[in-house]
Parts: C-alpha cells; sequence; structure tokens
C-alpha cells in the first residue's frame, strides 16, 4: 500500500534514498504514531459497536437504555475522525496539492463523507448513521499502514558503515624520529606514518619504507593480497598483513578512496526514480468512481426518480462508503508481512520492498566473482613437484609446518591442506616475500616466486606455466635454499553458483560476471561457470558504470555482491542484492541481503518477488472487485424490483471481502524448485 507519497510520510517510500539516521529517527517516529493512534480508536470504537443501532438490530439487540445516544455517539465518532483519522486527512491535502490521488484521497474521501452526513442526522436530519462504518474504516485502515511500516525495515547506515573502514586513530612519525598517535581525521598530505602488521591502514598514500601483503578486497574486489613495497600506492581502509610499513599520506577527506566510494553510493542512489505502488493505482481509480457514482446515484434519485434530498443523500453516502473497501486497506500489507517471514525462512532479508517487488521484471542479474561467486578465500588447487626426493604429501606437511606460525590468507589455506603437519623452530618473516623455519633439522622456506627469481634460484618453470597462466596464486617450497615444488592456490568457487546461473537462465534471465580480478582469473571463473558474458580488471569506480551500461541496452538488472566497491554499483541497479557474509557497507546499501552467502537465493528472491506479484493481483482483485456488485445495489439499481443493499449489507460484503483477502495473503508459499 504505497500510498500519500510515502517517502514523506511514512519516511520509506523510495528506499534506494537510504536517508540518513534522521530519516530512520522519523520512521520509527512514524511507526510508533501509527501504533498509537491505532489502539487509542479501537479503544474509542468499542463504545461505537455496543450503541451503533446498525449493529444490534442486525444482531437482533433493542436498542439500549443510554440518555442521549446519538450525542456519545457523536462525541466518540469525533474523537476517532479527528485523532485517529489525521494521517489520512493530512495524506488528502498532500496527494491533491501534487494532483496524485491515492489511497490517502480515497479513505480521507470515506471518512469524511461518512462523519459529515453522520454528524448531521445525529443532530436532527432524517437518516441512519454511519458511525461504525467509519470507526472500523479508520481502524483497519490504521492496522494496514502500522502493518507495513513494521514489515519494511530501516534503510540506513551506508555512509557510516563505509566512514568505519577508516580506523580512528594513526601513528604520525615526527621530524625528530617519535611516533606519535593521533586522530585519522587529522592526517594531512605529506605526513609519514606507521602501520603496524595487521593493521588497517588509515589513509591512502605511498610506502616509503618496509614491504608487506596488503589485503584490499573489501576495497577494489582483488581477491588476492597484494605484494605492496616502496613506491607503491596504497588505500585507506585496506589491511596490512605481516610487515610493517611507512606510508607518505597522500589523499585525505573528500579525495580519499573511501569518501570517493561514499560520494558514488550515494550519487546513484539519488538517482533512483520513485515508484508508485499497484495499491496506489488501484485507489486512485477507486477515488474517481467513488465521486462518480455518488455523483450520478444522487443525480438519478433526486431529479430522475424525483425522490427527496435525504434519501438521495443517504444513497449516495452509502455508495461512496461502500466504494473504500476495508480489504484495500490490508490488501498489500498482509503480502508484504507474509512474504517478509517467507525470505527470513529461507535466508534472505528484505530490505526495500519497491525494488524486491520489481524483481519479478529482472532481465540480467550481475554477479561480483570475489566473495559472491567465490568464497573469497583461498584453497590449494595444485602442487608441482620440482624433485622426486619429496611427495605431494610431504611437501605440503613441511609447508604447513611453516605456515602454521602465520595468520596470513594464504598460509591458512597451506596449513588447511596438510594431513600431518609437521613440526618447526625458528619461524621468521621474510616481509613481502614469505616466511621459513627449521622443520627436521631442514631449513624450510615458503615464498613467493618473485623471492625464488630474485635469488637466482633453478626449476622446472615449464611446468609451472599452464598454472601460472590460470592467474592462481603459486608458492614455493624451498629445502635449504633448494626449490623442490610449487604449490597453486585459487579462490574456490561455491559449490551452489553453477546450479544458481543454470537456473537462473531457466528463468530467463541473462547472467553476468563482474570482477576487479585480471583478465586470466576471469576468463577460467566464467568458463567453469557457464557464464558467458563478463567483465574483468574493472576498477572500483566503474564498477556502478558497467551496471549502467547493461540498464542502457535496455534491461532491467539485479547486481549481486559484497565488497565496499560493490555499493555504488548496489545502489546502481533496480535491484541491489547483498551477500550476508560480506561487508556491512554492502548490506546497508542492498535492497535484499542475502544472510547464508548462497547465489541459489537470488533464484529464491525472484521466484518469491513473482509469488508476490500474483497474490498482490489476487488480493487488490478480491479487495476491489465486490465493489462492481456492491456499487450498483447500493446506488438502488434493483429498488425498481423491491431490493435496496442496506448499509448493514454492505458492512458484511466489506468484512467477507476483508477474511478472503487474509486468508489468501497467509496461503502464499515459495514455489517449488526455487
Amino acid at each position: 500500500m504505497k500510498d500519500m507519497k510515502h517517502e514523506e510520510h511514512h519516511g520509506h517510500g523510495n528506499m534506494h534514498g537510504h536517508p540518513e539516521n534522521g530519516h530512520a529517527s522519523h520512521h520509527e517516529h512514524m511507526l510508533g504514531d501509527f501504533q498509537r493512534r491505532f489502539f487509542v480508536s479501537l479503544v474509542l470504537t468499542l463504545p461505537i459497536i455496543w450503541l451503533s443501532p446498525m449493529l444490534r438490530g442486525l444482531f437482533g439487540l433493542g436498542e439500549p437504555a443510554v440518555p442521549n445516544q446519538m450525542l456519545i455517539l457523536f462525541v466518540f465518532s469525533t474523537g476517532i475522525f479527528f485523532y485517529g483519522g489525521w494521517p489520512f486527512l493530512k495524506g488528502l491535502v498532500e496527494e491533491l496539492s501534487e494532483k496524485r490521488p491515492g489511497m490517502m484521497t480515497l479513505i480521507a474521501l470515506a471518512i469524511s463523507v461518512a462523519y459529515g452526513y453522520s454528524s448531521l442526522v445525529a443532530f436532527g436530519l432524517p437518516g441512519r448513521v454511519f458511525f461504525w462504518e467509519l470507526a472500523s474504516l479508520i481502524d483497519i485502515m490504521l492496522l494496514g499502514h502500522w502493518i507495513e511500516m513494521r514489515s519494511i525495515t530501516n534503510a540506513s547506515g551506508a555512509m557510516e558503515e563505509l566512514a568505519k573502514l577508516i580506523p580512528g586513530e594513526a601513528h604520525r612519525i615526527n621530524e625528530d624520529g617519535s611516533i606519535e598517535d593521533i586522530k585519522a581525521d587529522q592526517l594531512q598530505p605529506g605526513d609519514k606514518i606507521r602501520v603496524k602488521p595487521g593493521e588497517k591502514i588509515p589513509a591512502d598514500g605511498k610506502i616509503s619504507e618496509g614491504s608487506s601483503s596488503v589485503n584490499e578486497a573489501m576495497l577494489t574486489g582483488e581477491s588476492n593480497p597484494v605484494e605492496k613495497g616502496p613506491g607503491d600506492e596504497v588505500i585507506g581502509g585496506a589491511v596490512n598483513g605481516d610487515g610493517s610499513l611507512t606510508v607518505q599520506v597522500g589523499k585525505t577527506g573528500e579525495n580519499s578512496f573511501v569518501s570517493q566510494v561514499m560520494a558514488l553510493v550515494k550519487e546513484a542512489q539519488e538517482s533512483k526514480s520513485k515508484a508508485q505502488g499497484v495499491a496506489d493505482k488501484a485507489a486512485a481509480w477507486l477515488t474517481y468512481i467513488a465521486l462518480g457514482a455518488g455523483l450520478l446515484t444522487m443525480l438519478f434519485w433526486l431529479f430522475v426518480s424525483g425522490r427527496e434530498f435525504v434519501f438521495s443523500l443517504e444513497r449516495t453516502v452509502t455508495v461512496m462508503i461502500i466504494t473504500c473497501p476495508h480489504a484495500l486497506g490490508l490488501a498489500i500489507p498482509l503480502v508484504v508481512a507474509t512474504t517478509t517471514a517467507i525470505a527470513a525462512k529461507h535466508g534472505f532479508f528484505i530490505r526495500n520492498r519497491t525494488p524486491f517487488e520489481q524483481a519479478r521484471k529482472l532481465q540480467a542479474v550481475l554477479f561480483d566473482k570475489t566473495g559472491t561467486l567465490t568464497k573469497g578465500e583461498f584453497a590449494v588447487s595444485d602442487v608441482v613437484l620440482f624433485s622426486q626426493d619429496v611427495d605431494r604429501d610431504s611437501l605440503l606437511n613441511r609447508a604447513a609446518a611453516v605456515e602454521a606460525h602465520s595468520e596470513h590468507p594464504i598460509a591458512r589455506a597451506v596449513s588447511g591442506a596438510a594431513e600431518n603437519p609437521e613440526q618447526s623452530a625458528d619461524f621468521r618473516n621474510i616481509p613481502g616475500k614469505g616466511a621459513e623455519a627449521t622443520v627436521d633439522g631442514a631449513n624450510i622456506k615458503v615464498v613467493s616466486r618473485k623471492y625464488v627469481e630474485e635469488q637466482g634460484l633453478e626449476y622446472d618453470s615449464s611446468a609451472v606455466e599452464s598454472i601460472s597462466s590460470q592467474g592462481k596464486t603459486l608458492v614455493f617450497v624451498l629445502v635449504d635454499d633448494r626449490p623442490m615444488g610449487c604449490i597453486a592456490l585459487d579462490d574456490v568457487v561455491r559449490e551452489e553458483s553453477k546450479e544458481a546461473i543454470s537456473q537462473l537462465r531457466s528463468m530467463g534471465l541473462r547472467v553476468m560476471m563482474i570482477t576487479g580480478d585480471n583478465q586470466t582469473v576471469a576468463d577460467r571463473v566464467a568458463k567453469e561457470l557457464g557464464i558467458t558474458e563478463y567483465f574483468a580488471e574493472v576498477l572500483p569506480d566503474k564498477k556502478a558504470d558497467k551496471v549502467r551500461e547493461v540498464q542502457q541496452r535496455g534491461m532491467m538488472c539485479a547486481m549481486t555482491g559484497d565488497g565496499v566497491n560493490d555499493a555504488p554499483a548496489l545502489a546502481q541497479a533496480d535491484v541491489g542484492i547483498a551477500i550476508g557474509a560480506g561487508t556491512d557497507v554492502a548490506q546497508e546499501t542492498a535492497d535484499i541481503v542475502l544472510v547464508k552467502s548462497n547465489p541459489m537465493d537470488v533464484v529464491k528472491v525472484i521466484a518469491l518477488s513473482r509469488a508476490t506479484h500474483r497474490k498482490t493481483i489476487q488480493n487488490l482483485f478480491w479487495a476491489t472487485g465486490y465493489n462492481a456488485f456492491a456499487i450498483p445495489l447500493a446506488a438502488g439499481i434493483l429498488y425498481k424490483w423491491g431490493f435496496l443493499l442496506s448499509p448493514a449489507a454492505g458492512a458484511i460484503l466489506m468484512s467477507l471481502s476483508t477474511v478472503i483477502v487474509a486468508i489468501n495473503a497467509k496461503l502464499m508459499k515459495l514455489p517449488d524448485g526455487a
């Protein structure tokens, strides 16, 4: 039920705007406001139920012995009309000022007609009151809005999560060589800072001393830690490896990499268009129908049939109240609540309803490679032996004995691949090149190819060329400085990725891959997964451009990713889907979060979106379809034959429609096979 320009009234209209904390607080305030108005109105409705002539007549009860019954009904109904109905009356003004009548206009019109006419009857005008219809309509509409707002989560925090990447403090090196801890935001271009092993780099800059491996995966999408030395650029927010670095600060503030990503996210988010809900369109049509039917009813009975004004007015009011079905107020919120529960049960979290509902129209799905189609972690894929003096297991066991002392991702992968790692002593890092230790009396080194070539050590290079050409990471195992073998490591492709891609294709979607990795790695992964369209070597600030490029081909597309560098692309896409194991930034920017980090859940997202649309259309049919039957009867089309639809019968029809809508929403489930 997208009504009265939700982004202003409810605080959650276009979630791609991802407002700041102030907007989130406003959303919580509005949620609490609807809750209070609903319960207060519900309490005020109780005496109206007891005193309502229509309901007492319907259940065969006599008139209650209460003095000034009509005055009491008027007082309680006035409280409900002005307190419970205030959001709708305010929405009426806003929608009409924008010349976009919707649900708020329809509700406000119905309650205003019911209250105005019933008040006149209460003070002497011949006729019957509609206070019960007024109260029940306001109660149900407030309940519908409350359900809807509870079902939609706050969409804020992307900017804050990006800012968290930068550490709060930096170790600045003063001119006298002393080190001073200062706040990172106090750094100036030209300052020198010390970055210790395992720390986040506090600012963009260039290494002046030291060497280390730097993990930039969450910033650039490059799956492998990058070896860095003097003269190399580093990015603020990246994680330093085992070595100690001295960095000369380059860009700070708005010019820094993370700030630029933040700007890209904001730009992409703000470029989103606002979507009108299906219920809003139905409400707009019903508004015109209500006005038209009411006017025609009045004119017919007053001038064509020559009936008295009071009779004509009662028929007109009955028509206009019945035109605003109670069920329409619950048709969408109940589907929203049911969909949210199904999504949570199946492992994904809907943060933004509008893009989720649009997912049924998707024509293309773009996947980030690292951490999405792959696990974003190393595993041993190949072992090449250079000597007959060693076998595969013994080589791995010796390498693992060295790497067991390190927390480097490559080291963990090597250690995990060994079945019986040996004991080691005298462990020592070789900064930026590897590590060494004593194993069973021999010096064992696990080092990079660059180290081997710098030392001029000979090995069978032809044996590793085919592996090297696939873009895999190589580490060499030296025994007493003699190359004994080579271990190849690769980013592990998720087991579910291939099946997910196959099912998406069977649903009629085009599947594409986007990655910051080099062309060789991209070719190999794409071939393994059966992907024919992919973008390789895409710089962080260009991923959103690739999404835009696909959109400019006329395709509605989804982006699935996990890294900070994916955030602008997630915001630019028509539907942004974040892998749950990724950074909080990607999750905060996305419309949907896959809690289990399973690409198969993308299939479920689209299948549930399609099922939700079908259920929405069904509910809107049940919520509004009876109008085609009830409005002519309320207008008195069968009066000549002795049948006139009473307000009581109209209330029963409305109740029946509401029950059908509720049951229909609860029967929704995820399609089999999704």
